[in-house]
């Protein structure tokens, strides 16, 4: 099967499986052991911590590994908000973030948080008028994710980082699409909280990271929590860490010439998909995207369909973000963005990864154009 849905996620590589099984037969001491095999895993795990924190030039006291990016964002937005009660009750976010943040927000509204949602242009950019409008005295955080899971559309992080930290407020953003793909700085973006994924660039699932600037007040969520300085429960697991970190490294080697190279495939794809452009459009914007992902909007047929037809040929694609196909409703991202619901559910997304080739691109193609000659 030609797999091109890498957005959704990614299949571990050999290097990073090759060091989760050699960790797993050294680190497998418990590293809040006071012990020597405790104590070797513990330093593993230090270490570790000091080289994310180094890709995305943020502090080694601020890494907290987690199980993955949404347990990171739910953690980072609840350990912030129980630290800065004071700050005040108002949160400001978009419609277009991941479905652990969008639907934390709507909680939070039912547990009294005043949340506003600010709007999107029309490639899903953030309104900076309407982000700068927004903010009040009793504002304590904003959510702005890095760039959306579906489009690929990047948000200007250091434009909104500059006017949050002007007016003192709270920035968390979800980097798990971008982390690995573009450079992140969080002192250069003045962003606050951050989240990333191990299974997005070909590590392990099941493992991930939240960063906090150790200068802001959090407070844990699990009380008598004693991993993770308190952040969270549970033994850490170290041969995850060790292997997510090895990913990390090989993302960071490979980040220019992977990105030149689906710079390439896109434009590929969207050469090939010229002589149907009466029944597609391309979802993205014209600079600020990233390349190896490329939404769809079909005019007269449902994403579903492609998607499902697509399958039956052997080929995976997307209808958007993994986390929320079960849930049989049209893309938030594209609703945002002034679609129609009909519209909307027309959308699917391709997205390219390590192993996808010109070849997959032209199949692609082909499949496409015969799924639309059979309506």
């Amino acid at each position: 099967m030609i797999y091109l849905d890498y957005a959704a996620t990614t299949p571990i590589c050999h290097d990073v499986l090759t060091v989760f099984n050699e960790a797993s037969k050294k680190f497998y001491g418990n590293s809040s052991s006071l012990h020597d095999i405790g104590t070797e895993a513990n330093r593993a795990l230090e270490l570790c911590r000091t080289q994310i924190a180094e890709v995305i030039q943020g502090e080694k006291e601020g890494i907290y590994f987690t199980s993955g990016g949404s347990e990171s964002n739910f953690l980072a937005i609840r350990s912030i908000l129980s630290g800065n009660r004071s700050k005040g009750k108002h949160i400001i976010t978009t419609k277009v973030e991941h479905a652990s943040l969008f639907h934390l927000f709507e909680q939070l509204e039912e547990e009294g948080y005043e949340v506003t949602f600010i709007g999107v242009d029309e490639y899903g950019r953030v309104k900076i008028d309407e982000l700068e409008q927004a903010i009040c005295k009793e504002t304590v955080l904003a959510s702005i994710q890095h760039a959306n899971s579906e489009t690929g559309v990047i948000q200007p992080l250091s434009e909104i980082g500059t006017i949050l930290a002007r007016h003192d407020v709270i920035f968390h953003t979800d980097a798990v699409q971008t982390f690995g793909e573009i450079p992140i700085d969080v002192k250069n973006c003045k962003i606050d909280s951050l989240s990333v994924s191990s299974h997005k660039l070909y590590g392990p699932k099941g493992i991930g990271a939240c960063y906090i600037d150790p200068g802001i007040r959090w407070v844990g969520q699990f009380k008598g929590a004693t991993h993770e300085n308190g952040f969270r429960m549970g033994t850490v697991d170290v041969p995850s860490v060790i292997a997510f970190t090895k990913a990390v490294q090989l993302a960071t080697q490979r980040m220019l010439p992977e990105q030149e190279r689906f710079e390439k495939l896109r434009k590929q794809l969207i050469h090939k998909l010229k002589p149907l452009q009466k029944e597609i459009t391309i979802q993205a914007h014209p600079s600020e995207q990233l390349p190896h992902i490329v939404g769809l909007l079909f005019h007269h047929i449902q994403g579903q369909h492609i998607m499902l037809e697509c399958n039956r040929r052997n080929i995976a694609i997307s209808t958007g973000s993994a986390c929320q196909v079960g849930e049989q409703t049209p893309s938030r991202m594209m609703l945002a963005t002034g679609k129609t619901v009909d519209e909307a559910n027309g959308f699917v997304r391709i997205s390219f990864g390590l192993k996808t080739t010109s070849e997959h691109i032209y199949k692609l193609c082909y499949v496409l154009e015969h799924i639309l000659e059979s309506v």
